[in-house]
């Protein structure tokens, strides 16, 4: 079995991998487990945990949002994510390999993934003007992953004005097991990209 850590950002997320992406891997022996991280989501936070985890893992991965984090700048995903792995290999500082290691930031953040099939919004039993601003949402965006990183109009945000009682942690794991994985991964190509990397670790042990 193939044993990969996740740092992850937030309880939701860290529901999201172990109800939803976990299940999937665990049917090509390759177990996730997702590691809280606690505090503010910066480079080097988040370095020291996945540089911590390393020692204990097959592999090192994160499940972050683009959104929010703390000292991205005006730096690019792509971009993020080398600064990422770069300060991992540094804290490192002992012989490694570095495949073993390949940080994740979800763009542009983690909500983004429910808008993929709005319809499952219905599981909440929300009103049909509440499902029809949700479909005009997701008709703006090419992808889900496009809504936008703005802090009146990052995904979060939107489910928050349209639903104020909206629990992300109780709802988002729900959502996305009633979206289904197929889908997400159909909609999200940052995502899909991610999750396929994941399934051929089997063959990099």
């Amino acid at each position: 079995m193939i044993r990969v850590a996740v740092s992850v950002e937030g309880e939701t997320e860290e529901e999201f991998i172990n109800e939803v992406v976990a299940v999937h891997l665990l049917e090509r022996d390759i177990h996730l487990q997702p590691v809280l991280l606690v505090g503010d989501v910066t480079v080097e936070h988040l370095a020291l945990d996945m540089a911590d985890l390393y020692w204990s893992y097959d592999f090192v991965t994160s499940l972050v949002d683009f959104y929010g984090f703390r000292d991205k700048g005006d730096a690019s995903i792509e971009e993020l994510e080398d600064r990422i792995r770069k300060s991992v290999v540094d804290k490192i500082r002992r012989s490694f390999d570095e495949s073993r290691i390949f940080p994740y930031v979800q763009l542009h953040e983690f909500e983004g993934l429910l808008f993929s099939d709005v319809n499952a919004f219905g599981y909440l039993e929300i009103s049909e003007e509440t499902l029809y601003e949700l479909r005009n949402i997701r008709s703006q965006f090419l992808s889900p992953e496009d809504i936008n990183d703005n802090t009146e109009t990052a995904p979060s945000k939107r489910l928050s004005s349209l639903m104020p009682r909206y629990d992300k942690r109780v709802a988002g794991t729900l959502i996305a097991l009633e979206t289904g994985l197929d889908t997400i991964r159909a909609e999200c190509p940052r995502f899909n990209e991610w999750l396929t990397r994941m399934e051929t670790l089997q063959g990099l042990s």
